[in-house]
Parts: structure tokens; C-alpha cells; sequence
């Protein structure tokens, strides 16, 4: 048989009651403000006794007024009838003020597989274990709510911490479960500035210029060489620059009127190298051959060379 009390709001298989209430402060409970449990009546306890609640009870709080609803356990049922007492950080997630009217209702919860956290503050994370501080704080929890703020005591300083998402369900119990945490970047952080690149120092444009310019190829940049493999002490040193030398290789290669090419000792002339057909005869623009190389004998000319004077073979054998 179900039983109906006008004064207390009770209906049907559900508990659902409105009740004024007041931070921990009023009385001497502050372990309150360490977790998320309120003090109820004992008129509270029996209701819910008679209905057979499942273990552990978990609420369902709501300020009709701000649209505001959160979830909560409870520690006690000792506060005066039509009362109860709720952690101040709860209060300030609901936006209620003392004596506020608070709707109660009670809720079965899935349990959590996972949850966001965002610290208010970065120095939350220089604390030496944050881990190990949260996982004990969270002990003293039954439940946690998508977009609430929780309050972690450590040190005598308090760190708020924003729920940014739960699964699988907005609201989720926390007692006897496996729940994966993750961090998201505290409210304040700030990413480090990255350092600006510094503009490298303006050279100067001649030097640029000079650095830049690719070498030319120069033809005819190396020593001089007689062809006779006599040595080249009769070169002029004007014919090392590389024009000259070129001018001389372009002049002076001219092909033999006879089908043997003959190679004559070169001549000292005028800054270029003649390679005639003739070996006794100068050409135009040269000068005449000095005395000491005309009395030179003639029978030191070397051998010269003709092609396709060597012995007779046969493929056949």
C-alpha cells in the first residue's frame, strides 16, 4: 500500500520533494564541501525506505527557477524537516542563495566509462601528482554531471574543475566503476608565442653579385705543349691568354693539300702558332726565322708522319 503525505510531496514509486536549502556552513559537517553528498530530514529516509531504493540512493537536484540540474548523493539524514544542506560549490553550479527553494528527485544513473576534465586554472597541473589528488578526491563522489564544476581541495587550496563530457550518459554514477579521465588545456592556458623569424642581415649588392655570377668556361686555358715534344721555350707569353689561344686554334689548324698531313717545327712568330703544309715556308704576317734556326741541321728534322705505311696482312692467314 503506497502512502500519500500532502505536507511532503511524496507520489506513486518516485520521491520527489522541494526543500530550502543552505550551505554546509551552517552546521559542522565540512567534509561536505569534499564531495558531492547533502544532508536530508529523516522524513526523507523512510520515504525512500518504503519505496525500496535501489543502492547507492543518487538524486536528481534542480533550481526550477535558473533551469539549472545537477546530481548528488547523499551522507546523512539528519537536517531539520524541509530542509537540507548541500556543498557550497553546488550551490554555486545551481545558482541558489540561502533559503533557496531546491526540487529533489531521485535517479538511477549508468555507470561511467568516461569523462573530460578542464581545469579552471594551469596551476593545477604543477601540483607534483595530480593524478593520484584527483583519484581521492573522486572517492568521496557518487556522480558527475555534464557542465558542472567540482572542487578539489589540496594544500589548503581549492582547484575547480569543469565536467566537459561524460559517458555514455550526461550524468554518470562513479562508485565501484572503471572510468577512463581525460584532461582537456586549462581555462588560461596560453600557448607559448612562437619565436619570429629574424631577417637575415642585408649583404652587400656587389658582393651578392659577385657571389652569384657563375664561372665562365674559358677554352684553351691550360700550358702549352709542342707537338714535336720538344719543350715550349719558344712560346710567346702572350699566347697563355685564353682569347689568343683560341684565335691561334682557329688560324692555325689548316688542312694539308696533300692527303699525309705533315707537322712542321713551329716558327717563331707574332704571338700565334702556325701549323703549315710546308715545312721550309713561312706565312704572310710572320716573322723571318732567326739565324740560329736556320743553321740548325737538317738532318735533326724528325721522321714524319705518313698513314698506311706499315706491313701487309692478310685475314686469311
Amino acid at each position: 500500500m503506497n502512502m500519500y503525505f500532502e505536507g511532503y510531496g511524496y507520489r506513486g514509486s518516485t520521491f520527489e520533494q522541494t526543500y530550502r536549502c543552505y550551505p554546509a556552513s551552517f552546521i559542522d559537517k565540512p567534509q561536505l564541501e569534499s564531495g558531492d553528498k547533502i544532508i536530508m530530514p529523516p522524513s526523507a529516509l523512510d520515504r525512500l525506505a518504503s519505496l525500496h531504493i535501489e543502492y547507492p540512493m543518487l538524486f536528481e537536484v534542480r533550481n526550477t527557477a535558473a533551469e539549472r540540474t545537477s546530481h548528488c548523493g547523499v551522507l546523512e539524514f539528519i537536517a531539520e524537516e524541509g530542509m537540507i544542506y548541500m556543498p557550497y560549490w553546488m550551490m554555486q553550479n545551481l545558482l541558489l542563495q540561502e533559503g533557496d527553494m531546491v526540487f529533489i528527485k531521485n535517479a538511477n544513473l549508468p555507470k561511467g566509462t568516461y569523462v573530460k576534465l578542464q581545469p579552471h586554472t594551469t596551476d593545477f597541473l604543477d601540483i607534483s601528482n595530480p593524478k593520484a589528488i584527483l583519484e581521492k578526491t573522486l572517492r568521496n563522489y557518487s556522480c558527475l554531471t555534464t557542465g558542472d564544476s567540482i572542487m578539489v581541495a589540496y594544500n589548503n587550496k581549492k582547484y575547480y574543475i569543469d565536467i566537459v563530457e561524460t559517458k555514455p550518459a550526461s550524468a554518470i554514477s562513479i562508485i565501484e566503476t572503471d572510468c577512463e579521465v581525460d584532461f582537456a588545456p586549462p581555462l588560461d592556458y596560453k600557448e607559448p608565442e612562437r619565436p619570429k623569424p629574424t631577417a637575415p642581415p642585408s649583404a652587400d649588392p656587389a658582393a651578392e653579385a659577385q657571389v652569384e655570377e657563375e664561372p665562365k668556361f674559358s677554352p684553351f686555358t691550360g700550358p702549352g705543349r709542342r707537338l714535336d715534344g720538344k719543350p715550349a721555350k719558344d712560346l710567346d707569353a702572350s699566347s697563355s691568354s685564353p682569347a689568343k689561344r683560341q684565335a691561334n686554334a682557329t688560324n692555325s689548324v689548316q688542312p694539308s693539300a696533300a692527303s699525309t698531313p705533315q707537322i712542321t717545327a713551329p716558327r717563331k712568330t707574332t704571338g700565334k702558332l702556325v701549323f703549315g703544309s710546308g715545312g721550309s715556308q713561312s706565312s704572310k704576317g710572320t716573322e723571318k726565322v732567326p739565324d740560329k734556326d736556320a743553321k740548325e741541321d737538317p738532318k735533326k728534322e724528325e721522321p714524319k708522319f705518313s698513314a698506311f705505311t706499315g706491313k701487309k696482312y692478310s685475314l686469311k692467314g
